[in-house]
């Protein structure tokens, strides 16, 4: 079943005046570059972004020789927090390397005229109405070419537009240090980053600035337009040294292709890329809250993540435009944040899209061996846990920026590639050598206690007890041991199939890890001796219910443990979450296939923690009762993270086993629900559509020959459309296909 379902008009981001924030503004993005639209008639901005602007000027810190784990190991052992903040902390402090703004344009008209806008999803294109007797702006940023285009329906002559750059300090200056202490998100003013003044520049229509950074990067923004019969085109493009020697040349020849070739004939070449992304899976839903935001997150992840492109770093292609540096600055969080990003992408079959992380990673093989071998002393790779783009490390809070099990997070979205694609050149080529080389890096940190099991030599629990000496726990934390189980796990399984002989090697540490620490309520522990007590955003010590799956729910000793975890989450509250921690309690009641729970935690995360847009903004914002965080740092992973845990609501996949609609409230069931192409093990395209509380129909489309295991939504019987591929096992049906095979099984 190939679907051509565009978004409906109803999943459009509409703004009926003036949008006063850049964190509610409308969005555009190709993947390498990001606009923000806001603003009102006298300042229309178009806040530009490229994903691989990058001040990557190291700290200081990082080329002091203690600057080593097991100095690290040894300053947590004695309660040395000093050299813990002011070795391995302190380099987050700086301001740079941080992710950098390009800078904007500003269009200008009379001040006070009612401004409306509206982006519509289905093509990606936006259009702004300014006035009573509007003056029409038409803008979107191409998806094939490095170019945004804008038409405006008036003459050049009657409004005015002007480039701005990004407010950095002059160069006489020294780079600073965050002045509002080590809790804030923040890194500071941009005018903590001082570089050489910019070069601005005008010919004819033409203009343009340049920024020079360092001797590496030198970027800017270049704009012309053309008027012809009333109107207005503008083309724009953000370029940088880093495109190659003629980077400038190249940039000039952009906007002259674009503006000879004319906005209509850009845009349908980008609206026949949005046509093909959305082609690649689609919904129906009977709230439209939910069938809304999941097409508004699948547009954010198309917008901000494209093969051949940098991957989304915490806030995308949409670094902040309001004089500071971007929360976090913008950086490649992998202590959740980059895997919950990179979490929906699979189910929902745009996998362009996730490639784009999966090449960095693999790009970055030679800095994670180095990180590795100098930081911890061990072979193999380990990513630094909080890095630059160039994957060097940032510090900050040292228990987690410097925990090796972070790097195995990293492993899981090898792993889910492989499973989800039959990619088994992926997996001899990539998949296992990537689990191999962490193996090889987590196996050089283990050490026997003394019960014979390993453990590491300091343990952690994002992000439990903060940046103080308590956040060291007693080895193995819950959450590192369900991480090195995922991982030898898998490289048993990997080795196996592979027949690569190293099957015992990775069986030997699996058995000496311990087992998963439980309470005497049968709730999973933080650690060996200790347990939650308190609300807390980070729900680390699941990691075995989800994402890693280690638990589950039909045997009836893990049903136990997940039901008495889940349950201790409810009874400790919400009052410290923030904004992913919602999804991620949805996906645990959608392990426990509690379709009631699973919505209700995703309609809290949308209606209170997400900005107009859809963008992610952490806190409670609008001071609802729901968590004591009340501020707004737009991230994106909980975005995606909500998007994963309603395609679990649909489709589940547990053990290999296709489970239709596990997940979904009672409401539901009165009304149409359907998913078509979602992926499934083995690379399995799969559909399915129910009404009134019974499925019609499912449809399976195998990439790869294989035998398809699901439970069946039949119970009155049903018929095919192929012959001889369905046997029925109690209440499972196994399906055999062939590559490029296609099954529809009905209701009877």
């Amino acid at each position: 079943m190939k679907s051509y379902k565009l978004p409906k008009e109803n999943c459009d981001i509409l703004a009926k005046k003036a949008i006063a924030s850049w964190d509610e503004a409308l969005p555009l993005g190709n993947g390498k570059m990001g606009c923000l639209i806001w603003g009102a008639s006298d300042a229309l901005r178009l806040s530009l972004d490229r994903g691989d602007l990058w001040d990557n000027t190291p700290a200081p810190e990082l080329s002091d020789e203690r600057y080593r784990f097991k100095n690290l190991v040894q300053a947590a052992r004695d309660g040395d927090m000093h050299t813990q903040l002011e070795l391995f902390d302190a380099p987050y402090r700086h301001a740079a390397p941080t992710k950098l703004p390009a800078g904007k344009l500003v269009l200008q008209f009379a001040p006070g005229l009612p401004v409306s806008s509206r982006l519509h999803l289905a093509d990606a294109h936006a259009c702004v109405k300014i006035g009573q007797s509007p003056i029409v702006l038409e803008s979107f940023l191409s998806a094939v070419a490095p170019v945004g285009l804008i038409r405006l329906s008036c003459p050049a002559g009657s409004f005015s537009v002007r480039l701005e750059n990004p407010q950095f300090g002059v160069k006489t200056c020294e780079n600073q240090e965050n002045e509002e202490g080590e809790e804030s998100v923040s890194a500071g003013s941009l005018k903590f980053l001082c570089y050489a003044p910019p070069v601005f520049g005008q010919h004819k229509t033409l203009r343009w600035f340049e920024q020079q950074v360092d001797e590496q990067l030198t970027y800017g923004i270049w704009l012309d337009m053309r008027e012809q019969d009333g109107k207005t085109l503008i083309a724009y493009t953000v370029a940088a040294s880093l495109d190659g020697e003629n980077w400038r040349e190249q940039a000039l020849d952009t906007l002259r292709r674009s503006l000879d070739a004319g906005y209509d004939a850009c845009y349908l070449e980008h609206r026949g890329w949005w046509e093909q992304y959305w082609s690649e899976s689609a919904v129906t839903l009977p709230d439209e809250l939910f069938e809304v935001n999941w097409y508004r997150t699948n547009y954010l992840l198309g917008a901000c993540s494209r093969k051949g492109c940098p991957p989304m770093p915490l806030q995308g292609v949409w670094t902040a435009d309001n004089g500071e540096l971007p929360p976090w600055k913008g950086d490649y969080h992998n202590d959740l944040n980059t895997q919950l990003c990179y979490a929906s992408y699979l189910k929902a079959n745009h996998l362009a899209a996730g490639e784009s992380f999966l090449d960095f990673l693999w790009g970055l093989l030679d800095e994670g061996k180095a990180f590795a071998r100098e930081f911890y002393g061990t072979p193999g790779i380990c990513m630094p846990s909080i890095m630059t783009i160039q994957g060097k490390p940032m510090g900050g809070w040292c228990m987690y920026s410097y925990s090796p099990t972070n790097q195995l997070w990293l492993c899981q979205l090898f792993e889910r590639h492989y499973t989800l694609t039959g990619d088994e050149t992926f997996l001899r080529e990539r998949a296992y050598p990537y689990l191999k080389l962490t193996g090889e890096c987590l196996e050089g940190l283990l050490e026997k206690n003394e019960e014979g099991q390993l453990v590491l030599p300091v343990s952690s629990s994002p992000e439990i007890h903060d940046n103080t000496s308590n956040a060291w726990v007693t080895p193995n934390s819950t959450y590192d041991l369900s991480l090195l189980r995922y991982l030898f796990t898998q490289l048993v399984r990997f080795a196996r199939q592979l027949g690569t002989g190293e099957e015992n090697r990775w069986q030997e540490i699996l058995n000496a890890l311990p087992q998963l620490p439980v309470n005497e309520r049968n709730v999973l522990m933080l650690s060996p001796d200790e347990s939650l007590t308190e609300s807390h955003r980070h729900h680390s010590h699941m990691m075995a219910v989800y994402p890693l799956r280690q638990l589950h729910y039909e045997d009836e000793a893990d049903r136990a443990v997940i039901d008495a975890s889940v349950e201790n989450l409810e009874v400790l509250g919400t009052g410290n979450w923030v904004g992913f921690s919602f999804p991620w309690m949805s996906a645990f009641y959608c392990m426990q296939h509690n379709g009631e729970g699973a919505a209700y935690q995703l309609k809290l995360f949308w209606e209170n923690f997400c900005s107009p847009n859809g963008f992610h903004l952490n806190g409670d914002y609008q001071r609802r009762g729901l968590s004591k965080y009340h501020y707004r740092p737009f991230t994106l992973e909980a975005n995606m993270a909500a998007a994963d845990a309603l395609q679990e609501m649909l489709l589940g996949t547990q053990r290999d086993l296709l489970e239709f609609f596990p997940a979904i409230p009672k409401q539901w069931h009165e009304g149409e629900v359907s998913f078509e192409q979602f992926r499934g093990p083995n690379g399995v395209l799969v559909s399915a559509s129910m009404c009134g509380g019974a499925v019609n129909s499912i449809t399976l489309s195998a990439c790869h020959d294989g035998c398809y295991r699901l439970r069946s939504p039949f119970p009155e019987g049903f018929s095919c459309s192929l012959e001889y591929a369905v046997c029925r096992e109690k209440d499972i049906l196994c399906v055999t296909l062939k590559a490029g095979q296609t099954i529809t099984i009905s209701r009877k």
